[in-house]
């Protein structure tokens, strides 16, 4: 299994942004120039040039080899280093989902698998999953990729489901001392 550590406050800064993270999808396969990646984005190539120097001086770009573009011009390519996938960034959650839900919307709504999933876990049970889910995900992440096979993407949420809380918890409407009841 990966070990991942904490993020510094400089790379949880980078990855709190939904530009920056598919900035890094872009370039996870195949190193892309500033002026590709914009492309790819539907922005100006001087707006995501700030953010592609955030992600190289926090090394989750690197520059490839320089190149001559059609007109001449020199380029450099920048290649994810897939730093991300072994930091602990638990305050990025919310630029992940906002970097899901605009990927998602790109997809015809026919080529998305969904599930969803309510589970009542002990501690050590939802230890073992999360333990078991992150070896599966390892496992792929670290496969080398088929560059002629299709590209996918999963995003995985798990959270206390506020729907259901725990038989523990009380109503806040119920008498003080007594259970809750729920439907």
């Amino acid at each position: 299994m990966t070990e991942r550590r904490q993020a510094t406050d400089e790379e949880a800064k980078a990855l709190a942004s939904s530009l920056r993270l598919r900035i890094l999808r872009i370039c996870l396969d195949e190193p892309r120039t500033n002026k590709e990646i914009a492309r790819r984005l539907g922005r100006d190539p001087a707006s995501t040039l700030h953010h592609v120097r955030t992600l190289l001086r926090t090394g989750f770009l690197a520059p490839q080899k320089e190149r001559r573009g059609t007109r001449g011009a020199r380029e450099v390519p920048y290649l994810a280093t897939k730093k991300s996938w072994q930091l602990s960034t638990p305050a990025s959650s919310r630029p992940m989902l906002e970097t899901f839900l605009d990927e998602l919307a790109l997809v015809p709504a026919v080529e998305i698998d969904t599930t969803r999933l309510g589970l009542r876990l002990s501690s050590a049970d939802m230890s073992d999953f999360r333990a078991r889910l992150r070896e599966l995900l390892d496992d792929f992440a670290d496969r080398q990729g088929d560059p002629s096979a299709p590209a996918w993407s999963i995003f995985i949420a798990l959270h206390p489901d506020p729907n259901r809380p725990s038989p523990a918890q009380s109503d806040p409407g119920a008498a003080p001392g007594r259970p809750a009841t729920r439907d």
